[in-house]
């Protein structure tokens, strides 16, 4: 059907023509309320933000001389935040004579993933950055069972 006749039905239902292939050849129209379409889509958006989970990144910060119960605590507050669903970043801050002493920080770093590999997976292994060894540790994907 042409155009204006098309134009014609749907100024008669009150209603709007909206192109939905306008490169097609002939273009496809539709008639409908634009405005209660936007807002639907508008209201389907919205929704689909309210339902995503923002991923943030927590840090725990470990020193080169750390205690086993203090490693305990800060492992089981990384267990938190893991099960939260939050990635990890794990640093070790080198002051003074440690930066002599870095494969210390490496095992301490080996010793929290290991402690960690249950629940997360290393994303980007312990490296040292300047004064700082830094490790970035993310959730394991929850495993299928039948």
């Amino acid at each position: 059907m042409s155009a204006e006749e098309a134009l014609a039905i749907a100024e008669e239902k009150n209603l709007d023509l909206v192109k939905i292939a306008p490169g097609a050849n002939p273009p496809v129209c539709k008639i409908m309320d634009f405005g209660k379409y936007r807002f639907e889509k508008a209201k389907k958006e919205k929704e689909a933000r309210k339902n995503q989970k923002i991923i943030e990144t927590k840090e725990i910060r470990l020193s080169l001389n750390i205690d086993t119960h203090d490693f305990d605590t800060k492992i089981n507050h990384a267990k938190r935040f893991i099960a939260e669903g939050n990635k990890l970043k794990v640093s070790i801050r080198f002051r003074g004579r440690e930066m002599a002493h870095p494969e210390i920080g490496l095992g301490i770093m080996e010793r929290a993933a290991q402690a960690l590999e249950e629940v997360a997976s290393v994303e980007k292994a312990a490296k040292l950055e300047g004064r700082q060894m830094l490790m970035f540790m993310a959730p394991k994907a929850p495993s299928k069972k039948n």
